[in-house]
């Protein structure tokens, strides 16, 4: 399966990011990708910043959002994951990646580990989603498709393989502060693609995880903003890196084989040792 990941900086409106977005699209569905993966929040800046209630605006658009990426998906007849701002109702909103598969929508993921962190404040805005760890059955596969802070809880990558997922994917949003020192950036780098690559080695599966990249500012002025990282990389089931972005836009394109997971499997068989009746302390939040 040829699959592409849409790396992209913010360009100041949703519609040039949806111009942009679609141009780029069709550019590797041309190429013969059949599975599109875009980064967290694609349609415009990264608001959660900071704490301002005219962000809600943004989910309004919720249900247009999905007929145009459905259209877009039908046109090109590829699998398309997006990761959308949701209008549930009055004053319930949701980070949710759409999957899209030739005009349909397959299934629908709501962000469940939502952060609360200085320039992360998603709690202002997002409900943690109740839809549980499901993978979405589409024509390229079954998709264990989960959202950035998802990332490094190993429960969450656990349970979509355990459930059948073939691949984990990770839309993202993630990145430094400028006044971090070179040394504690290098170390957040390394310890976010650390943590992912163990989840696919963990599980035996391969993973995607698109990020953006660029410097957006905080309009708020409380912090100076963020410079997105990119970075998105896509690893194999042991870990092995298959192909890895830098910090600035990119198309990344790759063939993926997914039948590798059980040549892998059959070798570190972690799911025939696991001792589940000993994990019940996993249900418990506290330290001894």
């Amino acid at each position: 399966m040829k699959i592409a990941l849409i790396q992209q900086s913010y360009k100041g409106t949703k519609e040039a990011m949806v111009a942009d977005s679609v141009a780029k699209i069709k550019e590797a569905a041309k190429a013969g990708s059949k599975l599109i993966v875009l980064q967290e929040l694609h349609q415009s800046e990264y608001f959660c910043q900071s704490e301002d209630t005219k962000f809600f605006d943004y989910a309004k658009s919720f249900n247009k959002d999905v007929e145009f990426w459905a259209a877009l998906s039908k046109e090109l007849d590829i699998v398309l994951v997006t990761s959308l701002f949701e209008y549930r109702a009055a004053g319930l909103y949701h980070n949710t990646a759409v999957v899209f598969d030739s005009g349909k929508v397959a299934g629908k993921y709501r962000k469940m580990h939502i952060p609360d962190d200085p320039g992360f404040y998603e709690k202002f805005y997002f409900t943690p989603g109740d839809l549980g760890f499901k993978p979405i059955d589409t024509s390229v596969g079954r998709l264990g498709v989960l959202i950035c802070w998802d990332q490094w809880f190993p429960e969450a990558a656990r349970v979509m393989a355990l459930k059948g997922a073939e691949v984990l994917i990770y839309p993202t949003a993630i990145g430094w502060f400028d006044q971090d020192s070179k040394e504690e950036k290098q170390r957040q780098l390394d310890a976010w693609i650390t943590i992912q690559r163990s989840h696919a080695i963990a599980n035996g599966v391969p993973l995607i995880s698109c990020n953006r990249c660029g410097f957006e500012s905080d309009n708020s002025g409380v912090i100076d903003g963020i410079r997105f990282w990119g970075n998105s990389f896509v690893v194999g089931a042991q870990g092995e890196f298959l192909a890895k972005a830098g910090e600035d836009e990119e198309i990344i394109t790759l063939e993926l084989d997914l039948n590798r997971t059980k040549e892998v499997r059959d070798i570190w068989p972690f799911f025939r040792d696991r001792r589940v009746e000993y994990y019940k302390d996993l249900e418990h939040i506290y330290c001894d």
